[in-house]
């Protein structure tokens, strides 16, 4: 079995669910439910996204087209409507079917929709070509269930129909390639093989069958059976090698696609089962039932994938294995950190069983594939097997070629050496659940981890109590990580006290350096740092109990390997898509080195380490507590101002900041920051000079407050307040006024930042003379606010009576203000307390004199120091009896003032009361014509408004009016059209009816002309067949008379040779014969004409002549009679040529006869 981790991710409740689909990128899982509603949900998060109300009536299918952000979705209004996933706005609407559309595919690649419904035709959507219906397939009997692309080849597709058929279609005709048959009742889904190893097609029908066709050889494959209703949906799993099938018992059945073996069967309780989706970048699966939604991950998306230690990788699609190499491919392309690494894989074949988990042994030169119960073990070259066997998990030794572990079983693990099997044994101190290898073996547990010897008796070591789902191991055998679901553990493994034989384990065999709160995906060893990738998708590493983040990944990754030398990791995503990044060994040793202690290993790796991994190297002796080394080695000029503060070095901190003001990159917040950060710090050591440097660039106003007024410095108090009141710090500016005993300044500070309330009572305390001034602003300001309460503020100067003791505080602001000016050394500040006990006025300059004569005199001794007390004693009697006269002066005065400040109040009390009483008259008189003239105002503004109201009526109305008229034009349009449309749809329904009854009959004649033709065909094929018997029988007959024939003819052929030969030779001589004929006529014409000649001539001899020419006649009469019995020896010569021997060879007597007869 698969032994499949099935996981629910989401279990939503809602109405029935006809139809789910995933989004190919996104956790979004789209249901369409019965009541006309869309629903997307989070399967990660477990929430509702978004919802759409598509209509009134069911929505029998939705799917997403990713690629335009868009949803379509079919309801029973026969329309078909597209909305925008992320804006939720609606597309387009429109009619697609004449009836209830029961399915909607949408292509891979094209922009194009199929659409299937009950009015037995499947119509295909261009959405470039704005929703136009480009083709429509007809030739179902019945209605159209389903239709699904070919993955393979993406222009086909099928549909299944309750006419019980499959019918093949292509994109370019609208007939069906082929139709395969063999349900017994309709056929409700259908489904591609995804793979390209299998022409495979799988149905479900309501006959509750499932069958597997081979489409090229249109034969039925496999015929599953189990479930007990209607089939609704069926599908190969993109990923897995699983068939599944969702019937209306509720039941989802799986599978395997290869053996055909039932896997499992899923029953959440929520009534009958719809509707299935599947992605092929992961194992999720959505169901979708009456009662709701579920979406479950099957089995892990980890890609089944190893790298041994020189960078071959051998990874699994399906049951086909895959190899390639990335030693040097970074370097070679120049790849940048994050970028995808090209990988031209190379297949290496099939694996016989389906691969869960890939392994190389320790040397690389072996490879384990564990899956369905079994393991093999092939050579990691050609995949050629070597071994194999059941196992439920397999690990291999860290040393030896041939030495592994195998977990059979939850209570049998297996030992092999040198793939030899040498040791059973049977866990006593757990179930075994998981097997791990490395230095030890792990034997997980449900609850604990139990760890045994290589060796043959597998000597049990040691009990750990956590419930671990991954083990690490080093390179060393000395380190060891435990990966829990929260965190991990790194433990040091003591071998020699393991050595130590203990039937209940060895207790020092483990000891626990560090537990670290993260969730380790995936990981791997480098020397004594481990390298991993956790849960929140960044690449760390540890060393030391310290985490160093090398980078964020962007996706979800799986850590593959490290090569050394190369300076590289590797990873893979969900996709096996391969990315590295740069992980430099140098830092790792040297990193190893600082955490062993071993400082002289350290010293001799650090120059090696390049220079810009420096501030790496200063971070990481930071945080081993280091600080003086890393000041040294960083070049990181915040990192190193941090540490100079830490190790209170402040004079490098000042340098360091006073090369910052130059770097015009360097933020000029952080650089204030920090030299307020110094100056603190500075003032905590007492470094007051510094201290001040750095509030000044700092701009710290309240340190540099602080400073002067400790000091006493006037001058540079003075330049502070400037300062402050430019940089509108008020505060420290007031603060420093006041200080300074300067009092008018503090009143226009106040003043001038609009506190005028506060300005007023400090002039009334501290500087009564400019009382005036501030009142006047303040009124100013108040009267904006209430004329009336402006109107109440009453003046010091005018109403005395109102401030007690005003007078006399006009009086001691003068004397404080003739003081001011005088300064006394901080040594006398003893001597000078008691004055603060005595009244302003009391004091007077006097009494300033004597006691500074007094002060003086304090320091002198014996008899000159009493004849001085005694002049004292005598100088202050005299000097109170003036005060005591002074003040009874003043006193007198001040009686005298204050009635006439009685007189003068009481006058301008009746002034007052007259002038508020006619300023009352003028603010009725005022406030009746205000509220008149807002009677006026208010008046014209609602006849505006009203004006206006009747305006916007009369728009209105004739908006309404025109929109009215608009929307009866629209609706008299749309009726019409709607008319049009119904007129149009009649004739094409009946045009329709009408092709349909033509081709009904059409259909009648051509199935009466097929079966006539059939009969026809069967009588010609029987008479052809007796005409072949005959032609058979005339044919041997005719070869065997061809035969004699042709054996006569060859006997007459070789005679009419012999005769052609003979006949050539006589005509042969009969020629030579007429040519001598003619040489003896010439001859002869010239013996006469000479004989002529000579007769003419030769009268005399003419006797002789006559006789000579008698018997040269004679002579050739003779000669002829011989040239016609036999040939002459030139003929003779002729007839060797024709290849006979001689003339005494040929029988004349007899041929002749046979040659006049030719």
């Amino acid at each position: 079995p698969l032994r499949l981790d099935i996981k629910k991710k989401l279990s939503s409740r809602s109405e029935r669910v006809k139809s789910v689909d995933l989004h190919p990128t996104e956790p979004w899982v789209l249901s369409g439910l019965y009541n006309g509603t869309v629903m997307l949900w989070d399967y990660d998060k477990q929430q509702l996204v978004k919802s759409f109300e598509v209509s009134t009536l069911p929505v029998r299918n939705a799917r997403f087209i990713a690629r335009k952000q868009w949803i379509v979705a079919s309801a029973d209004d026969l329309q078909l409507r597209v909305f925008n996933y992320n804006t939720m706005d609606k597309v387009t609407a429109f009619d697609a079917h004449t009836d209830y559309i029961r399915f909607l595919e949408v292509h891979p690649v094209l922009p194009i929709i199929l659409s299937c419904a009950d009015d037995m035709t499947v119509k295909m959507w261009d959405w470039e070509k704005n929703w136009l219906c480009t083709q429509v397939f007809e030739g179902h009997g019945h209605y159209v269930m389903m239709a699904k692309f070919n993955p393979k080849d993406t222009n086909t597709f099928a549909t299944g129909s309750l006419d019980r058929t499959i019918r093949v279609w292509g994109l370019g005709s609208s007939h069906p390639h082929f139709t395969l048959e063999g349900h017994e009742r309709g056929v409700n889904c259908i489904d591609y093989y995804p793979g390209g190893d299998k022409p495979y097609l799988i149905s479900g029908s309501d006959d509750k069958t499932v069958k597997v066709w081979d489409y090229q050889t249109k034969t039925i494959v496999h015929t599953l059976d189990g479930h007990t209703h209607n089939l609704a949906d069926v599908m190969y799993h993109p990923r897995l090698p699983l068939i599944i099938s969702a019937c209306e018992d509720g039941a989802v059945r799986m599978w395997h696609s290869t053996t055909y073996r039932a896997e499992t069967t899923l029953n959440y309780g929520m009534e009958r089962a719809w509707c299935l989706a599947g992605l092929d970048s992961s194992n999720v699966l959505a169901i979708g039932y009456d009662e709701g939604s579920v979406v479950l991950r099957l089995g892990h998306d980890t890609p089944v994938v190893s790298m041994d230690a020189t960078g071959k990788l051998i990874w699994a699609t399906n049951n086909e294995i895959q190899t390639a190499s990335v030693k040097g491919v970074v370097a070679e392309l120049g790849l940048k950190d994050g970028e995808r690494v090209p990988l031209p894989g190379r297949d290496l074949g099939s694996c016989e069983v389906f691969p869960q988990k890939l392994q190389h042994n320790s040397n690389g030169r072996f490879v384990a594939v564990c899956g369905d119960g079994e393991y093999i073990i092939y050579t990691s070259q050609q995949l050629r097997n070597k071994s194999f066997g059941s196992a439920l998990d397999f690990a291999w030794s860290p040393t030896g070629t041939g030495d592994y572990v195998v977990r059979e079983s939850s209570s049998k693990i297996v030992l092999f050496k040198n793939f030899v099997q040498v040791k059973t044994v049977k866990p006593a101190q757990c179930t075994a659940e998981g097997l791990f290898g490395g230095a030890l073996i792990g034997v997980r547990g449900p609850d604990c981890i139990a760890f045994y010897d290589w060796d043959n008796d597998m000597r049990f070591v040691r009990k750990i109590d956590a419930t671990v789902k991954n083990v690490w191991w080093s390179d060393a055998g000395d380190l060891v990580v435990l990966a829990t679901d929260s965190s991990y553990y790194v433990l040091r493994y003591n071998r020699d006290a393991a050595a130590a034989p203990s039937p209940d384990g060895v207790e020092g065999a483990f000891e626990l350096l560090h537990e670290l709160s993260e969730k380790v995906s995936s990981g791997t060893w480098v020397g004594d740092c481990f390298l991993y990738v956790n849960s929140g998708g960044r690449l760390n590493y540890y060393v030391g109990g310290e985490i160093m983040t090398i980078t964020h990944l962007p996706t979800k990754m799986y850590l593959l390997g490290y090569l050394p030398k190369e300076n590289v990791v590797f990873l893979m995503d969900k996709q096996k898509n391969v990315t590295s990044f740069t992980v430099h060994l140098v830092l790792l040793e040297y990193q190893t080195a600082v955490v062993r202690h071993d400082f002289t290993t350290a010293n001799a790796i650090l120059p090696r380490i390049p220079p810009d991994l420096m501030d790496v190297v200063a971070r990481f002796l930071e945080s081993q507590g280091y600080k003086e080394e890393a000041l040294v080695l960083s070049t990181d000029p915040d990192q190193k101002f941090d540490l100079a503060v830490q190790l209170a070095k402040l004079d490098v901190a000042k340098d360091i900041m006073m090369a910052r003001e130059h770097d015009q990159h360097a933020s000029a917040t952080d650089t204030q920051h920090k030299w307020k950060q110094l100056g603190d710090l500075a003032l905590n050591d007492g470094n007051y000079t510094l201290a001040e440097d750095c509030a000044v660039r700092s701009e710290d106003l309240s340190l540099l407050l602080l400073l002067y007024t400790s000091r006493g410095d006037r001058v540079k108090l003075a330049t502070l307040a400037e300062m402050a009141t430019a940089k509108g710090r008020h505060n420290v500016a007031f603060v420093s006024l006041l200080f300074l005993g300067r009092l008018k300044d503090c009143v226009g500070l106040l003043v001038d930042s609009k506190r005028l309330p506060e300005a007023a009572f400090f002039a009334r305390s501290y500087d009564p003379a400019a009382i005036d001034e501030v009142l006047g602003a303040w009124r100013d300001d108040l009267a904006q606010v209430s004329s009336r309460a402006a109107k109440a503020l009453a003046d010091p100067a005018k109403n005395v009576e109102l401030f007690e003791n005003f007078e006399k505080s006009i009086r001691a602001a003068q004397v404080v203000a003739q003081q001011q000016h005088v300064v006394f050394p901080a040594s006398e500040y003893a001597a000078r307390v008691p004055l603060l006990d005595v009244h302003v006025l009391d004091r007077g300059q006097e009494a300033v004199a004597v006691q500074d004569n007094g002060t003086e005199r304090s320091y002198d001794d014996g008899t000159e120091g009493d004849r001085r007390h005694q002049q004292e004693a005598e100088a202050e009697a005299q000097a109170k009896r003036e005060a005591d006269a002074l003040l009874q002066h003043q006193r007198n005065e001040q009686a005298k003032a204050q009635a006439e400040a009685h007189a003068r109040a009481l006058a301008e009390a009746e002034a007052y009361a007259r002038a508020q009483a006619q300023a009352e008259e003028e603010a009725r008189a005022q406030a009746q014509a205000e509220e008149e003239a807002r009677a006026v105002a208010e008046a014209q503004k609602r006849a505006q408004d009203e004006a206006q109201k009747h305006a916007q009526a009369e728009a209105a109305a004739r908006a309404q009016a025109k929109a009215k008229a608009e929307e009866e034009a629209r609706a008299k349009a749309k009726a019409e059209e709607e008319a049009r449309a119904e007129a149009e749809a009649r004739e094409r329904a009946q045009a329709e009816a009408h092709a349909r009854a033509q081709a009904e009959a059409a259909a009648r004649a051509q199935a009466e002309a097929r079966a006539q033709a059939q009969e026809e065909a069967r009588a010609h094929a029987e008479a052809q067949a007796r005409a072949q018997a005959e032609a058979r029988a005339a044919a041997e007959a005719k070869a065997e008379a061809d035969a004699r024939a042709a054996e006569e003819e060859a006997r007459l052929r070789e005679k009419a040779k012999e005769d052609a030969r003979l006949r050539a030779e006589a005509e042969a001589i009969e020629e030579e014969a007429r040519r001598h004929a003619e040489a003896l006529a010439r001859a002869q014409a010239v013996a006469q004409e000479e004989a002529r000649v000579r007769a003419e001539k030769e009268a005399q001899a003419l006797a002789q002549e006559q006789a000579r020419v008698e018997e040269a006649r004679l002579r050739a009469d003779a000669e002829a009679a011989r040239g016609t019995a036999a040939p002459s020896s030139v003929v003779a010569a002729d007839v060797l040529d024709f290849g006979l021997k001689s003339d005494e060879e040929i029988d004349f007597d007899d041929d002749d006869a046979d040659w006049g007869e030719m």
